[in-house]
């Protein structure tokens, strides 16, 4: 369960290590994205280690930093890399992320991840636009006593990911010459790769790529009323469907050689979304 009090006074306690700073939006980056933010101005920087309610990560191709950024001439806070439910550390540092940016004064966040591709045409090295989700980690960030901070204690989750905010991904898409394919996002608790028949249920179910984040913080996001966004990095093809085993290694090579369309698309992403700002 979210420890509230806790969560509420590291948030107090990270503000006053970001003095006179405020945000338009966040960005989450996920494995293998960390590299895209190289060379933007930048306000302010903190380690993860340094930030007691964050820690530092322990996945490889998540940086570990929080780095307000101007991008755009928007304010970002950019979380390079994210702590996820398989580590064991319970929700806090996980939603952290989210609930700061919302402080900052961000209205909208937009989530990166790298996901395995079930659909046919979802082959690595594809953007894949978050049109919905399908939640298989056993678990719900709001389970446990109701906190108005968090949002209703019952969140509708009819749009989680704002048509607006894809609409402008679908923009950036184009301006970038990037072709982007919406599908749906379903993520399992992890740390273990999924079987062939899992993705056969899951394909069943309707999800299109498979990973093992973004769910909760979008949860979490669109409760408290942010406009949500997110993209999906295909860097492998799912169990069963690929012809070889699983592995982070792929992951990381993918996402690596994908660095210069992602810098590309979110330099896209953010020009268009200071329109709407």
């Amino acid at each position: 369960m979210i420890d509230i009090k806790k969560l509420l006074n590291d948030i107090e306690e990270t503000q006053l290590l970001l003095p006179d700073i405020s945000v338009d939006c966040a960005l989450i980056l996920g494995s293998g994205w960390s590299s895209v933010i190289a060379d933007l101005p930048t306000k302010a920087i903190l380690e993860y280690s340094d930030i007691p309610a964050l820690g530092a990560t322990n996945v490889v191709g998540h940086a570990g930093r929080l780095v307000i950024a101007e991008w755009s001439n928007l304010n970002v806070a950019i979380f390079q890399g994210r702590r996820h439910w398989y580590e064991g550390i319970g929700w806090n540092p996980i939603l952290f992320p989210i609930m700061l940016s919302k402080a900052l004064g961000a209205k909208v966040v937009l989530q990166t991840n790298a996901a395995g591709g079930i659909r046919e045409d979802l082959t690595p090295g594809t953007f894949m636009v978050v049109d919905d989700h399908i939640n298989m980690m056993s678990t719900n960030p709001l389970i446990g006593p109701h906190h108005p901070e968090l949002g209703p204690r019952f969140p509708d989750q009819t749009e989680v990911y704002s048509k607006n905010i894809r609409t402008i991904l679908d923009q950036a898409g184009v301006a970038s010459k990037t072709k982007l394919p919406h599908g749906v996002y379903l993520a399992t608790s992890g740390p273990t790769y999924e079987t062939p028949t899992e993705i056969k249920a899951f394909r069943a179910m309707g999800a299109d790529a498979v990973g093992m984040s973004t769910i909760p913080e979008s949860i979490i996001a669109n409760s408290i009323g942010m406009q949500v966004g997110a993209i999906s990095c295909i860097t492998n093809s799912a169990a069963g469907i690929s012809k070889h085993h699983l592995s982070h290694e792929e992951v990381i090579e993918t996402t690596d050689n994908a660095k210069v369309r992602m810098r590309a698309f979110l330099n896209a992403f953010f020009t268009l979304l200071k329109k709407e700002l």
